[in-house]
């Protein structure tokens, strides 16, 4: 079973990415294109992912603005996942060690596609399996998916074996903004901590 849902994830992480060349058809502009040598793919420029606004696990709404000065990382996932949501949850945990000092810097966002079974107290305990600096964001049904479409997200709900039971195929990677709130880099799921610890120290470096 699980080797079913890692295809899935597989083939969501792929369509994720055919959407995000859909929208990257152009020459890449503003802060830092051309400039550095990204592992992850340079959006830097993009009409899309600009904002998010939707209730932390305690109702509070919270937006990319109250996050200004500290980078960004916004993963997309639901509490259930069986590999990708979680080993990607650590090796953010991870980054943030190795960044030493710097990682107090890095905001990592879950938001869940999956409200219906993601309850407040689901999300709240869930990302708290990964240290502190964590912020897990659950909207309604109509909430989430506005916010998947604005990232280029795919989501869909597939049946379990026995009834009532589902699983949620996604797309697999994680979105970067800048200590600016602006939306650099998209991370491919399986590009591993090092490349992300990289990535992250560039644009810690970059000058506002």
């Amino acid at each position: 079973m699980a080797f079913k849902t890692s295809r899935r994830l597989t083939l969501a992480a792929a369509m994720g990415l055919l959407a995000l060349a859909a929208g990257c058809d152009r020459p890449v502009s503003g802060p830092g294109a051309g400039s550095a040598s990204f592992k992850a793919v340079d959006i830097t420029g993009a009409d899309y992912a600009r904002e998010l606004k939707l209730p932390d696990s305690s109702g509070q709404v919270r937006s990319l603005a109250e996050f200004k000065g500290r980078i960004v990382v916004v993963f997309f996932g639901f509490a259930q996942c069986p590999d990708v949501c979680p080993t990607t949850l650590l090796e953010l945990a991870e980054v943030k060690k190795a960044l030493g000092a710097d990682g107090d810097k890095v905001q990592g966002i879950f938001v869940t596609i999956d409200p219906e079974r993601d309850t407040p107290e689901v999300l709240q305990a869930y990302v708290g399996n990964y240290g502190a600096g964590f912020i897990a964001l659950r909207g309604t049904l109509d909430e989430t998916r506005a916010a998947a479409k604005h990232f280029k997200v795919f989501y869909n709900k597939v049946p379990g074996k026995t009834e009532g039971s589902y699983t949620m195929d996604h797309t697999a990677g994680s979105y970067v903004f800048d200590t600016q709130g602006r939306v650099r880099l998209f991370t491919r799921y399986g590009t591993g901590a090092p490349a992300l610890v990289h990535d992250l120290k560039l644009l810690l470096a970059e000058k506002p």
